[in-house]
């Protein structure tokens, strides 16, 4: 019989530290599948898709194998709908922003009554001659709080 050199691999043969290194290279966009099959002389493309399946940080399950290029209606609408995202956040943001002034205005305030009721300082004054902070609500332009 003749040996050609051809030996026939199992996924056994493969070391975790191997199929991790070739994932990672796949992964940062260094090698295509069929590149790590060539570079390595893996057995078939099926098996470094299924490491990258088992090992991988993407979603190769329902990846598609060709990136269609957006067209420039499809990349407004993204943007319009991060937009829109952003102004929901940053609304929230100033809802909670606005609620937390409120609390500490309120506390301020629960502090005042108990020092007066109680007559005890609860406040400390950072020097001698200092007097509390007096905070305000800020006014919206309608009027209300």
């Amino acid at each position: 019989m003749k040996d050609n050199g051809y030996v026939k691999r199992t996924q056994k043969d493969y070391s975790l530290n191997f199929k991790l290194q070739v994932v990672q290279e796949i992964e940062r966009g260094e090698l295509s599948q069929h590149g790590a099959v060539r570079k390595y002389g893996i057995q078939a493309r099926s098996t470094v898709l299924s490491w990258l399946r088992k090992y991988g940080n993407f979603d190769w399950e329902n990846q598609t194998p060709i990136q269609m290029p957006k067209t420039p209606e499809q990349k407004l609408m993204e943007l319009e709908q991060k937009v829109r995202l952003l102004e929901k956040q940053k609304k929230q943001l100033e809802h909670q922003i606005e609620r937390a002034d409120k609390k500490a205005i309120i506390f301020d305030m629960m502090i005042d009554i108990a020092e007066k009721e109680y007559n005890i300082p609860i406040r400390k004054t950072p020097y001698p001659n200092s007097q509390p902070i007096q905070r305000t609500l800020p006014r919206k332009p309608n009027g209300y709080l």
